[in-house]
């Protein structure tokens, strides 16, 4: 699989963060397996129109955390990913959540609503976990 990076602007998050945020994401959900290659630097650089040292930071900062590593010449590899366990207990979830998905849709809330209250219950939920 070959992973699109998107840039908002608008999030205040650093490119560079956007980028890593976007790999771990695809790890976790499994869209990125070992072995697959990410993007070149060229490649971001052309289709984001960014500068290649935000590219680079954002490849060594993942690097660094050992999710990937970089063959001169050649491009960055994924070399860590999920457990086959882990991905397995993901696709149960998702179903669940795709039909409150669809469940909060039929009820009138818009895109923007069902975030708000996703994130929300998140934050909420780790607070209780903590007390």
């Amino acid at each position: 699989m070959v992973i699109e990076f998107h840039l908002d602007g608008q999030s205040g998050i650093s490119p560079y963060q956007q980028i890593v945020t976007q790999v771990r994401h695809a790890l976790r959900l499994g869209l990125l397996r070992e072995g697959d290659q990410l993007p070149t630097v060229k490649d971001v650089v052309s289709r984001l129109a960014i500068n290649p040292n935000t590219v680079s930071k954002a490849y060594r900062e993942l690097e660094h955390a050992g999710l990937v590593t970089a063959r001169a010449g050649v491009g960055t590899f994924v070399t860590a990913t999920m457990s086959e366990d882990t991905l397995a207990a993901q696709r149960s979830l998702r179903a669940g959540l795709e039909r409150w998905l669809a469940k909060a849709r039929r009820s009138g809330l818009d895109e923007e609503t069902i975030e708000a209250l996703f994130q929300s219950t998140v934050r909420s939920s780790a607070v209780q976990d903590i007390a």
